[in-house]
């Protein structure tokens, strides 16, 4: 059964992300367009998500919650806030006193605590997220963590709404959720990172841009999916192919003598400190 087919939805700020979701909903018809609400200050975008996905849209962010108010007993309602950081604390000011018990807030603002979404908003039902960029095409991670107050119903219906993005990850509390975002989240960054430096490295030696972005894009990808299916551990899918004296072995040597494990292993560490820094600042 599907947990959302009764419920209804409300998109507090409709950027990447926020459209990314509902994109997914929709393609997997886990929700029609008319149990969705959006808000976004710009008439523009306002109207370009109306007619791409026929889901209304307000420029009042309480006016979205509150056209996802449930009407149905069994069906329930979330509000994503989906915001950028920078203006959650008016937009939480905007939604206070708007939302009834029933609903529930599920937050995709990286840095905000649940205990800071709570307190601004006077209500204690909320589940703090953290996808990231692959989801808009399915194929994203999210981790995800609820206060005490969520029901299993609720919880469902997080599930199945962050499922249409790709894989979901449930961990145990928000200190997770920092480190989530240094990992999975800040992730494609740091993949995206290593995907230009190599096509940069294959145009040095005479490739075309072209040519040489196509063997890595589908070098990586298929690496991705041979460790999966695999299911070895990297060092040993690694010492597969490092034959003795040969080009693979030259090539590790060279990164571990640039210091490549110790770059990356700081540059997570640092994303984390920077996220765990974000959520002090509310």
């Amino acid at each position: 059964m599907n947990p959302l087919s009764n419920a209804r939805l409300a998109f507090i700020g409709c950027g990447v992300m926020a459209e990314a979701i509902i994109a997914g909903l929709l393609r997997k018809k886990l929700v029609g367009p008319d149990q969705i609400a959006g808000s976004h200050p710009r008439q523009a975008r306002r109207e370009e998500l109306h007619v791409k996905y026929g889901i209304e849209m307000f420029e009042q962010n309480r006016e979205a919650a509150l056209d996802a108010a449930p009407v149905e007993a069994n069906g329930g309602s979330l509000v994503v806030l989906a915001v950028k950081p920078q203006r959650l604390r008016r937009v939480l000011e905007e939604l206070k006193g708007s939302l009834v018990k029933e609903q529930l807030v599920v937050s995709v603002v990286a840095g905000a605590t649940i205990e800071t979404i709570a307190e601004e908003l006077l209500h204690p039902s909320i589940v703090r997220t953290m996808p990231n960029t692959p989801a808009q095409i399915g194929e994203g991670v999210t981790a995800w963590t609820a206060s005490t107050d969520v029901t299993e119903k609720q919880e469902r219906q997080v599930c199945a709404m962050l499922d249409a993005l790709g894989k979901t990850v449930r961990v145990e509390n928000e200190h997770q959720i920092d480190m989530a975002t240094a990992l999975s989240a800040t992730g494609p960054t740091y993949i995206f990172l290593v995907m230009e430096a190599l096509i940069d490295a294959g145009v040095h030696m005479g490739f075309s841009r072209h040519v040489a972005q196509e063997l890595v894009h589908q070098m990586m990808l298929g690496s991705v999916l041979f460790a999966k299916e695999s299911h070895k551990h990297p060092a040993e899918l690694r010492n597969m192919v490092t034959s003795p004296g040969g080009t693979s072995a030259e090539a590790i040597y060279q990164m571990e003598k640039g210091g490549l494990r110790t770059v990356l292993s700081k540059a997570v560490w640092a994303a984390f400190q920077r996220a765990e820094a974000l959520g002090l600042k509310r």
